[in-house]
Parts: C-alpha cells; sequence; structure tokens
C-alpha cells in the first residue's frame, strides 16, 4: 500500500484505525467517514466489519461499536513494535540464522502465503532452493527467530538453526541477498520523501487531504520497517536506518494528529 493509483482494502485501513483511535473504539460512522476518502463504499466497510468480526480480528461492544477482537490485538501489537525495532538488535558475530523449508508440504495455498510472511517479516531471504538466513543479530538468537517463525506461521515442524562455515561462493552470495534495499540511499530518499510531505502540511492542507495522505505515506513507511531484515554493518547502513525511523516516527506523530481531528469532525 502506498499509492494513490492503487486501489485501498477497507479491511488494512479498518484494522490501522483501530490501533490509533481514541479509546480503540471505532464507531460505523467514522469508519464509513474514514473509507470514504479511499472511495471505499459504506456497504464495503459493513460488510468488512462483519467479516473482521467473525474471524475475531473485531469485536462489537455496542451498537455501532467495534475494537480490537482477541485475534486482532495480536497484530496491534505488532504494528505497534516497528517502535522499537531497534532494540531488539545485538552485535553480529557473522553466524547466520537459517531455516529449511524443502520438507514443508506446498499444497496448502493459506500455508504457504503465511509461511512466506513470516520468512518476509524476520528478513530472512532465500539462499538455496528452500534455505532461508538471516544474519544472528537479534537479542534472543536463534531460539527467539524459531518462535516468531512459529508464530506467523511458518510451522513447528520446520527446522530452524545457527549456521556458518559457508563456502566462499555461499557466503558472498548471503552477504548481497539484501542489496539494495537496506542501502543508504533507499534509506536516505525515503526520509526525504516523509520530510518533504511533513514541510506541506506545516504550510496548511486541507483536512481531509492531509489524513488521506497522511495514511498513505504513513502506512507505508510503517510496512517498510515492519519488514526491514534489521541488518548489520556491513550489510546495512545502519545510521541511515536509525535516521529513517526517526523520520518516521515523527511522521506517524502528525499523522495521528491529523486522524484525530478527523475523526473528531466525524463524531461531531
Amino acid at each position: 500500500m502506498g499509492s494513490d493509483n492503487e486501489p485501498l482494502n477497507a479491511r488494512p485501513l479498518i484494522l490501522r484505525l483501530l490501533t490509533v483511535v481514541d479509546g480503540g473504539i471505532l464507531s460505523v460512522a467514522e469508519a464509513v467517514r474514514a473509507c470514504a476518502l479511499f472511495d471505499i463504499s459504506e456497504n464495503n466497510v459493513r460488510v468488512t466489519l462483519a467479516r473482521l468480526t467473525q474471524s475475531g480480528r473485531t469485536e462489537s461492544i455496542d451498537r455501532g461499536l467495534y475494537r480490537l477482537g482477541p485475534n486482532g490485538r495480536q497484530l496491534g501489537a505488532d504494528v505497534a513494535a516497528w517502535r522499537s525495532a531497534e532494540d531488539r538488535l545485538t552485535d553480529w558475530s557473522g553466524r547466520w540464522i537459517a531455516t529449511a523449508t524443502g520438507g514443508l508440504p506446498r499444497s496448502d495455498r493459506k500455508a504457504l502465503r503465511a509461511r512466506a510472511r513470516a520468512l518476509s517479516m524476520l528478513g530472512m531471504r532465500e539462499l538455496d532452493h528452500g534455505l532461508y538466513l538471516r544474519p544472528d543479530n537479534l537479542l534472543g538468537g536463534v531460539a527467539a527467530v524459531r518462535d516468531r517463525l512459529i508464530a506467523l506461521g511458518l510451522g513447528p515442524e520446520a527446522a530452524v538453526f545457527r549456521a556458518s562455515g559457508f563456502d566462499p561462493d555461499r557466503e558472498a552470495r548471503a552477504l548481497s541477498l539484501w542489496h539494495p534495499d537496506t542501502s543508504e540511499e533507499s534509506y536516505r530518499d525515503g526520509a526525504a520523501r516523509l520530510t518533504r510531505w511533513l514541510y506541506r502540511q506545516a504550510e496548511g492542507l486541507p483536512l481531509e487531504q492531509a489524513a488521506r495522505e497522511s495514511y498513505l505515506l504513513g502506512d507505508a513507511a510503517i510496512r517498510r520497517i515492519v519488514f526491514d531484515p534489521m541488518l548489520p554493518a556491513p550489510l546495512a547502513d545502519e545510521a541511515a536506518r536509525h535516521a529513517y525511523i526517526d523520520t518516521a516516527k515523527r511522521f506517524d506523530d502528525t499523522g495521528r494528529a491529523i486522524w484525530a481531528d478527523f475523526l473528531a469532525e466525524a463524531r461531531g
């Protein structure tokens, strides 16, 4: 998500609003007004809320009022964790954390999607067929990564282990798996885009335009951080990444204030 030319789905927007709305409670009227900014119909909003409630991601607490349900609270916690992502890093000794997926079943498409998402969220890349790895620079090491992968849907039967001693060719390929997504230029350009918008907002954008644009840009920035592999140097420019995350935090603070004003108007 993140382009004005892409159709927006009501589901991620509603879930995102529930993580930032005052008191964690969202009314149907607020959801309808918010989704209208992105040309999402009222019927679509109501159908989406019903499906989210059926799946346990939201729950109805009164007529027309919703909050995150038991299956949505973990999602909310996962999304909010982007702000402290760098706190979960430790020094890198040069060893890797690897996952072997070659023996896992491949007939269940839903399981395959969950597996791919889990690997992506932990920053793991495919070195050889069915062999994924990332640097061993996360607090808790292989045990913590294994638990996180399984919680995200990798499958408890998957092998997750520490690896080292690759031959020179594989070691060189491993070191290049994440480029250019973690380059200084990539982080710098991302931060510059957010900063340019903050300057425009300071000059005074109409509230609806500011709400729409801050969601699109902010959601894309948060998603990038959530899926950032958080690599150590020299695989990533750590200073540029830190500057990007700081900029995203400032942008998110501004976006939250804009959406608080927008939803207050909806309530009024």
